[in-house]
């Protein structure tokens, strides 16, 4: 018979797993606010750190739903794999706050136009005096002294823990404490 949804979510293992599946959501909610709302263009490397964030919410989602049904070991991989998509995430957050504050140059995919340079009956000249060229190295927006790339490493890193302490919950349901 299965578990009530109330005991099932009382779990650490439950728990934590929800609380990376509405932080990553807030997060890519953030990011895409800032992007459509605020009128804050992402470069390159901003693009590509939402990437965890894209695979990571349904699995997560997946992960909660493995857990409900008592599946523990496909959750428990799957918990892992989002582990290591958020650490590498974070990396590559690191590589551009680093590139940010002049620790090394950014080399790959670090540039790029925020305008279509050809097309609609305009010049490729007159296209570039219009386009505005973002720079990874260069942030649009500083929240208490961190670009949104440094808080990436931040909220990053804090799901990479989250994802792998629902995962050790999961694996030793014994565990009652943080």
């Amino acid at each position: 018979m299965a578990k009530p949804t109330s005991t099932i979510a009382k779990q650490p293992a439950y728990k934590w797993a929800a609380f990376s599946l509405f932080t990553a959501i807030a997060v890519i909610l953030a990011a895409l606010g800032f992007e459509h709302i605020g009128g804050f263009e992402p470069c390159p490397l901003c693009l590509q750190q939402r990437y965890a964030y894209y695979v990571s919410i349904p699995l997560l989602f997946l992960s909660l739903t493995f857990l409900s049904a008592g599946v523990r070991q496909v959750a428990i991989a799957l918990l892992f794999f989002c582990a290591m998509l958020f650490l590498a995430n974070a990396g590559l957050a690191v590589y551009q706050v680093g590139g940010e504050w002049g620790y090394w140059p950014l080399t790959f995919g670090c540039t790029a136009t925020s305008a279509p340079l050809s097309g609609g009956g305009v010049t490729l000249i007159e296209a570039l005096k219009h386009a505005k060229v973002l720079d990874c190295g260069k942030p649009e927006l500083l929240i208490l002294g961190l670009s949104l790339a440094g808080w990436n490493v931040i909220v990053s890193v804090i799901l990479t823990i989250a994802c792998l302490k629902a995962a050790f919950y999961t694996s030793d349901p014994a565990l009652k404490r943080i």
